[in-house]
């Protein structure tokens, strides 16, 4: 059995007379500590499966298993256990709190969580060691997505993640952010989810999951994920 399961997921819109069907099908497996990209233009299904994944939206049909269990079967306050402990979210536009500071941004998230890490370690993980005491405003895009995936990591989740990570980035900082999570799935062993539009990083990920209309297209996994430093978009 797989870490994370989708067997035949369905999810539909309604959108005035229109129904958009989200996911049609969708069905892939994920191992513990993968770091996985889930690729596809917009429309292919790739943020429902995230919000679905993390608990944040439900699936009209199919099976939702993690760590054996089946997650779209919990109850409310099961499925609010779940957001809390198991899951780190990281947000293409960082969602960071303006009036607090990086380390209170991260502090914040610890105070939810049953095994959570020193948020001040985790800072100076993510290379911010000097910019703790700053504002959001203080600080650079690239900044603010490192508090953001400090803020995440903090609550030391089972799976990470990642909304479009580098979609707000220039491409220096997008590719610093990058080797970041695939140096966190190497050392720690978390199972890091990266949903992206941007088909380069493909060759990073040890399981690439395309998508189409809803539908899983291919499935690839990399024995030899490539490094960071050696992609290019």
């Amino acid at each position: 059995m797989s870490f994370i399961e989708f067997e035949s997921v369905y999810k539909s819109y309604k959108m005035g007379e229109v129904v958009i069907n989200a996911l049609d099908g969708t069905t892939f497996e994920i191992e513990k500590g993968d770091l996985a990209v889930i690729a596809g233009t917009s429309g292919a299904g790739k943020s429902t499966i995230l919000n679905i994944l993390g608990g944040m939206d439900n699936c009209d049909d199919g099976k939702i298993r993690v760590a054996g269990e089946l997650i779209n079967n919990y109850d409310r306050k099961r499925l609010i256990e779940y957001r809390r402990f198991d899951v780190g979210f990281v947000f293409q536009f960082y969602n960071l709190v303006p009036n607090l500071t990086a380390l209170e941004n991260v502090e914040l998230a610890t105070q939810i969580a049953k095994k959570a890490l020193n948020p001040k370690k985790v800072l100076e993980r993510v290379g911010l060691a000097e910019r703790m005491d700053n504002f959001p405003a203080q600080l650079s895009g690239g900044e603010q997505q490192r508090v953001a995936i400090a803020r995440a990591l903090a609550k030391n989740p089972k799976i990470l993640l990642c909304d479009e990570p580098t979609g707000a980035l220039d491409y220096k900082t997008g590719r610093q952010i990058l080797q970041f999570l695939q140096d966190t799935s190497r050392k720690t062993g978390m199972t890091v989810v990266i949903v992206s539009h941007n088909l380069a990083i493909m060759p990073i990920a040890n399981r690439v999951i395309s998508m189409r209309s809803g539908k899983v297209i291919d499935t690839k996994l990399n024995e030899n994920p490539s490094s960071v430093s050696e992609i290019e978009w």
